[in-house]
């Protein structure tokens, strides 16, 4: 395994990283101390004098490691999903997306914009970097959500101190490493431990932008913090999804997509549909269509050959899972598959469809980020728009149907960031990733994603001396 050329020092405790497939600790990672930051700050801090300076040595560290992050792949995957739990051939996207992500912001760079206003006076805008960014970072994709924090803040100037979370240690780890054998020293740090080490990052005053992708209540918590030193803030929160199936959708011809849209990684996506609103007399079909690919998908160890669906995360995740499972079949619901976690080792949990759902069960209101998709019948266009907008998310949403004209209009009217029709989850490294209501604060992806590592700085000098 390759090693960070300088190591934080450290206190020397270490806490446990468990295999979601078993329920078992199978390796140790850092368990690092919040005091420990001030010294990793200084040198990021000090890191950041030389990296910002140069944008072309920038392009080419960053597509160095974008070259070993894949060469480094098969190490990476294996450990991914032995922390994860994804199946093995999803880690391997994952990691690919990583370094695809790495190469698109390497040819991004800060140019000079010229401000013309009719006045005599020579104006523009300079961009600047801001200094040492802290990225927080959940288990659920912890490589590729590294990355959209770490590629750009690294290509606008900034320098990166990492915080995955301590489900998901050790790839976060190891992509450090390997990323570090092109990039200058202590341009980019991870650091691993249990809370209060987010915290502490979060509101360091050596940190000038914080990003974060996690819950709400989290998402908060890091505001808060972040407003002590009053750094930028960039929140990718929770999301509850809608899908809108219409009148003249074609339930089988859409019927894969729409499931894997739900349950790719186990359902831990934060824009995973989360809810499916069907036309009343499209609705026993598309239960009957979903349900089926629910009950014929292999569950098992992410690497086992065959498996399509590995295990719930953690055990917290789990029982959250089951609460609101729980809660929504006391509500009335009626799992057609599924239902429960399954009688094994490991934190699997039965791919689950929920017919016959209250609106207000909170398997529906609340994101419940697991297997498990609620069903529901709607009588007009109006009525559906209306019940995928009345949550306090606002992540994507998705419209399904055979006319994409009509398709497309009911799609203008969803409160969301994204809105995709005829498939769901999917997005370019060139487009803007970003949330309302609940679902996020900022900008992530493309160039606006780049802009947000950097600040104005307009330089103002006469025509003429």
């Amino acid at each position: 395994m390759t090693r960070p050329r300088r190591a934080a020092a450290g206190s020397g405790e270490r806490f446990a990283v468990l295999d979601p497939a078993t329920g078992e600790a199978f390796d140790e990672a850092p368990d690092q101390r919040p005091e420990e930051l001030d010294a990793v700050v200084d040198r990021a801090h000090e890191a950041w004098r030389g990296w910002r300076t140069d944008s072309v040595q920038r392009t080419t560290a960053l597509t160095a490691a974008a070259d070993a992050v894949e060469e480094a792949g098969a190490g990476l995957a294996r450990l991914l999903t032995r922390e994860q739990g994804k199946p093995l051939s999803e880690s391997y996207a994952e990691i690919a997306r990583t370094a695809a992500r790495l190469r698109y912001f390497a040819e991004l760079a800060p140019r000079v914009q010229p401000i013309t206003d009719g006045r005599p006076v020579h104006s523009e805008i300079r961009w600047r970097s801001l200094g040492p960014v802290a990225a927080i970072v959940p288990w659920n994709f912890p490589l590729q959500l590294a990355s959209a924090k770490i590629a750009p803040a690294l290509a606008a100037g900034n320098t990166v101190v990492v915080k995955p979370s301590p489900f998901t240690p050790l790839a976060t780890r190891l992509l450090g490493s390997v990323m570090s054998t092109a990039l200058p020293e202590d341009v980019l740090t991870v650091v691993t431990g249990r809370e209060p080490l987010g915290a502490r990052l979060a509101s360091h005053p050596g940190i000038r932008h914080v990003t974060f992708t996690g819950s709400v209540p989290t998402g908060r918590a890091v505001a808060r913090s972040a407003a002590a030193s009053l750094a930028r803030v960039t929140l990718e929160l929770g999301g509850n999804d809608a899908a809108i199936l219409l009148d003249d959708v074609d339930v089988e011809g859409i019927a894969d997509r729409l499931f894997w849209a739900a349950f790719r990684n186990c359902g831990q996506v934060c824009m995973a549909v989360k809810r499916v609103y069907v036309p009343a007399r499209l609705y026993a079909d598309v239960v009957e269509a979903l349900a089926h690919r629910a009950k014929s998908t292999v569950v098992g160890a992410g690497l086992a050959p065959g498996s399509r669906l590995g295990p719930v995360n953690n055990a917290p995740q789990l029982a959250r899972v089951e609460r609101r499972t729980a809660q929504a079949l006391a509500d009335g619901a009626r799992a057609v598959t599924g239902g429960s976690r399954l009688d094994r080792p490991g934190y699997f949990f039965a791919p689950t469809i929920l017919a016959d759902v209250p609106p207000d069960s909170p398997v529906v209101t609340e994101e419940q980020f697991g297997p498990v998709l609620p069903v529901l019948p709607y009588r007009s266009v109006d009525e559906a728009v209306e019940a995928a907008n009345g949550t306090r998310f606002g992540l994507g949403g998705s419209v399904w149907g055979t006319d994409l004209d009509a398709a497309e209009a009911v799609a203008g009217r969803l409160e969301c960031g994204t809105a995709w029709i005829n498939h769901h989850a999917e997005l370019s490294l060139a487009q803007p990733f970003a949330g309302i209501k609940e679902s996020g604060v900022g900008v992530a992806g493309g160039p606006w994603g780049f802009h947000g590592n950097l600040r104005p700085f307009v330089v103002h000098r006469p025509e003429e001396a």
